[in-house]
């Protein structure tokens, strides 16, 4: 699975697969690849046999809200009856009870609770993410996540690609002059930029949030700044937030559940990846999903990520993801090995260094209890990781109950 730069279109349903194939790993890195009866002759200190399991790049998660306090899981019970998202709210609950729990919660506090859940994002199979800030809305704790990333990076095996989402709703203070807070939030560049606490900047562009224009120049700035750039585009309504993204130039656009026409063709005739997160739609029970099948079709590159967040997409579990991508996206199994592959790499620059098994990148690996790569999202919502290899060590490995 070595590409250079991401699948698009029709090429996203070729596949390379090696039957009987051997990989070569020293210290962190894949040193050579060839056939089982080649590598025969060759000498290791450590010999792993797959026993014919299949053997795949470790998975890239890349739009995940990784680092959030508290929970919501009584807002469960809520959206089950009918209540609107906006009733949620004013019985304070939503994307703002998140955010007090967040502000609330001690940096260590929020280190544990992260690195929890990216031991069961290496569970799964998962040797990079992406994770985003966005649950303080003021700077101490805008920082604090970001800080909490940083520390996360440091201390666990998987790599971590860090985004600011400062701009990711507008709190009550600012909620009738979003201007102001987006002005609030860009004085937050410089201190990031010192710190080296994020690689890209993201904004919520919907209805009610931020408008194409405001996020433009949001946008706009950061990029100044010499940030990559990001945006949660087309979720609910509309609004050309797609179109925006490709204009930019940003990595990803993210989202794009009711992307338009004209949106689909500018993604497709762009360096701008597609990130699509149906676990979203499916959490949420909605009908609207992304039309991953009409974006391929025009030649765009398309990924696929958990958006593991605490109120609209509540999973570690990408294998999941995998197979409601095809039972909803009607995606092809090849398809949805590139999307969260190297594709997802990509889509967080990372193309060069994962996403795929070639000599010379990390060894970054995983053996899966399944004969064949069809079988991952044919068989769901288990886990079928076996062995997952970091940077050539194994992090984690299935042990039989008997």
């Amino acid at each position: 699975m070595d590409k250079k730069g991401p699948v698009r279109g029709k090429a996203m349903s070729e596949l390379t697969v090696w039957h009987d194939a051997a990989i070569g790993i020293k210290n962190d890195q894949v040193v050579w690849i060839g056939s089982g009866d080649e590598a025969k002759v060759l000498e290791a200190s450590n010999v792993m046999d797959a026993k014919g399991r299949l053997v795949t790049p470790g998975l890239v998660d890349p739009h995940t809200h990784l680092v959030f306090g508290g929970s919501r899981e009584k807002e469960m019970a809520l959206k089950q009856q009918g209540i609107p998202y906006l009733e949620i709210l004013k019985q304070g609950g939503g994307i703002l009870s998140t955010v007090r729990a967040t502000q609330a919660a001690s940096f260590e506090e929020l280190l544990e609770k992260a690195l929890f859940h990216l031991d069961r994002m290496a569970m799964h199979g998962i040797t990079t993410v992406e994770a985003k800030s966005g649950y303080g809305l003021d700077h101490d704790t805008e920082m604090k996540q970001l800080r909490v990333v940083k520390e996360a990076n440091e201390k666990h095996p998987l790599d971590i690609v860090s985004t600011f989402l400062g701009a990711h709703a507008i709190p009550e203070d600012y909620k009738n002059n979003p201007e102001a807070f987006l002005v609030y939030m860009s004085e937050l560049f410089e201190p990031i930029r010192e710190e080296r606490l994020a690689e890209f900047v993201d904004i919520f562009t919907e209805t009610g949030v931020f408008s194409v224009p405001q996020s433009r120049r949001y946008l706009m700035k950061a990029k100044e700044m010499g940030f990559g750039l990001k945006i949660h585009a087309d979720e609910i309504d509309t609004l050309g937030g797609t179109e925006l993204a490709v204009e930019l130039g940003a990595v990803s656009g993210d989202h794009l559940a009711v992307t338009s026409d004209e949106g689909i063709e500018k993604l497709a005739n762009s360096d701008t990846i597609g990130v699509i997160l149906p676990g979203t739609s499916f959490y949420l029970g909605k009908d609207d999903y992304a039309r991953a099948r009409q974006m391929i079709d025009a030649g765009a590159a398309i990924a696929i990520s958990t958006d593991f967040n605490p109120g609209s997409s509540v999973t570690e579990n990408l294998q999941l993801i995998m197979s409601i991508a095809a039972l909803k996206l009607r995606l092809s199994p090849e398809e949805i090995w590139h999307a969260v592959t190297v594709n997802a790499a990509h889509a967080i620059g990372r193309g060069e260094v994962a996403g795929s098994i070639a000599v010379g990148r990390k060894a970054d690996i995983v053996l899966w209890d399944a004969p064949n790569y069809l079988y991952i999202p044919y068989h769901y919502g288990v886990n079928h990781a076996n062995t997952v290899i970091k940077n050539g060590k194994v992090i984690f490995e299935r042990q039989a109950i008997r």
